[in-house]
């Protein structure tokens, strides 16, 4: 289970912005990074740009799943992450980035802001911290227990069924 990228955009009247992202393109080959990361951001900027506001989806694109979430205000935020990690954390750290953006960056920065220009820097400290959904969503380790819970049941259950 891997996140790829996280992003920040504004969905204004145009078209749509990037404000903030981070990625995590390590898993790639070096002389592919740049190219991957390109991808990524236009994707990102693609999938909010065709969603409409207030809406969630996740869309399939190539081997990835792209998580998008467009608040009523315009503004946006994408999730790139392999097949395997979960739909519901995905969303619930777009809600808290979200959240937290809007707060700490004011709506006037949104309509014109850049990367360069936005000082938000949580998005790496996301980004690593959600890389392992068990650690970073209560839900998730709790249903990780849960299953290995049943599993250590069924051994004993088999184990002793051998026994008689």
């Amino acid at each position: 289970m891997r996140l790829y990228s996280l992003s920040v955009l504004y969905k204004g009247d145009p078209k749509v912005h990037l404000l903030k992202a981070a990625y995590d393109v390590s898993t790639f080959n070096f002389f592919q990074r740049s190219s991957v990361q390109e991808f990524m951001t236009f994707t990102s900027q693609l999938i909010a740009e065709r969603s409409p506001l207030g809406s969630r989806a996740s869309v399939k694109e190539q081997e990835y799943l792209c998580h998008v979430y467009v608040r009523n205000d315009g503004l946006a935020g994408v999730v790139i992450a392999d097949n395997e990690y979960p739909q519901r954390v995905c969303f619930t750290l777009l809600d808290k980035v979200l959240d937290e953006f809007s707060r700490q960056v004011s709506k006037m920065d949104w309509i014109s802001g850049s990367p360069a220009t936005i000082s938000y820097s949580a998005l790496d400290g996301y980004l690593s911290k959600y890389q392992n959904p068990r650690d970073a969503d209560p839900m998730t380790r709790v249903q990780a227990e849960l299953d290995e819970t049943k599993i250590i049941l069924a051994r004993k259950q088999n184990s002793c069924c051998e026994i008689m």
